[in-house]
Order: C-alpha cells, then sequence, then structure tokens
C-alpha cells in the first residue's frame, strides 16, 4: 500500500515487528528518528545520539547513522518497533544534519527519501514525502495509536531549526497544525 499524499492513511495490522527503512541517494546528510508519546504523556526521541532499546522501553531501535558529511549513494536507516501498547503517537521525523546545523532550508523536495514500513510477514507500507513546505526537519508520518487499532498516516510536515538543542524544538514541528492534521486523518482512510 502507498500513501502518496499528505493526509493519505491506512491501518497497521498487529505486529511483531515493525521495520521502518528510510532509503534515498540524494548527497544529504539525513537523519531517521522517531519521536513518540506514551499514553500517559512521556516523550521521547530515538535517533543516532540515542538509539533506544528493542527489550525494554521504549521498544524501539534505530540501527545506525547513515550518510554522514552528505554522502549520497545508496544510503538507508532502518528503525525497529516492537510494542505500541504504551504509546499514544509515534512520529517518524527526517532531518538534513548539515542544513539545521547552519539554520538552512533541507532538499526534501529534490531528494529521493523514501520511508517503508514492513512488518515481519512482509506487508508494507510506503510513504511518499509530499511537502513543499522549506524547512530542514520533516515530519513524514505518524503512527496515531489512540483508536481501536493503530493508523499509519503521511504527515508530510516541514519546519526550520537552527541547531537541534531540545526535543521541544522536534515536538513544536511535528505538533503544528495537529487539529487540522487530525481532521483530514479521519476522513481519508483508505
Amino acid at each position: 500500500m502507498e500513501l502518496t499524499q499528505k493526509g493519505h492513511a491506512a491501518w497497521i495490522d498487529q505486529f511483531q515487528q515493525l521495520t521502518i527503512s528510510m532509503k534515498w541517494s540524494t548527497a544529504a546528510d539525513f537523519d531517521l528518528a522517531t519521536i513518540y508519546e506514551t499514553k500517559d504523556g512521556k516523550q521521547g526521541i530515538v535517533y543516532f545520539g540515542d538509539l533506544g532499546n528493542l527489550n525494554a522501553f521504549p521498544y524501539m531501535s534505530l540501527n545506525k547513522d547513515e550518510g554522514v558529511g552528505d554522502k549520497g549513494g545508496n544510503n538507508e536507516e532502518t528503525m525497529q518497533i516492537c510494542r505500541l501498547d504504551d504509546m499514544k503517537s509515534v512520529w517518524i521525523c527526517c532531518w538534513d544534519y548539515n542544513m539545521v546545523q547552519h539554520g538552512k532550508s533541507a532538499r526534501f523536495k529534490d531528494s529521493d527519501v523514501n520511508l517503508t514500513l514492513t512488518n515481519e510477514t512482509g506487508k508494507s507500507m510506503s510513504v511518499t514525502v509530499d511537502t513543499g513546505d522549506i524547512g530542514n526537519v520533516c515530519c513524514l508520518a505518524t503512527i496515531d495509536n489512540t483508536g481501536d487499532s493503530p493508523k499509519l498516516v503521511n504527515t508530510s510536515r516541514a519546519g526550520t531549526l537552527k541547531g537541534l538543542k531540545t526535543l521541544e524544538q522536534l515536538i513544536n514541528v511535528v505538533q503544528q497544525d495537529a487539529s487540522s492534521t487530525q481532521e483530514v486523518q479521519e476522513v481519508l482512510i483508505t
């Protein structure tokens, strides 16, 4: 299944392990991260500075930091999730490390960032970045776990940061216009 436009959504089937793969060949130092909020309001991040843990909270883990120094080619970063029970929301994000450091616009529009979520049975969903927004941080997709079953939403929301110092900076990007995004999510379930 492909979520090609901002706002498109699909239910996520039950899984033992969900693999999030971000691939790109553009010469850019993109970084994959998940920002999460638990059902009791705790917020956190899994990224190259804190690779997470599959066997303990937050039950998510990043494999490595790829594309360092704007390396082009077959770059891929992979995140594993083995539990969503305690999560309210998981935002799957990407930032252009070098552009964030300088507060400059990233190259999302000119890049070939591709996001795929695959469960252990091989069933997959892909998300196409659909943002004309200028920024150096992009919330590619959201796993909304507030209903009976989690759903994946193509969020495609960008923001611009100069330096990345706090989790709150990223949360402001992923939650901007959240009310209008929620309305679109409910209408466009596929």
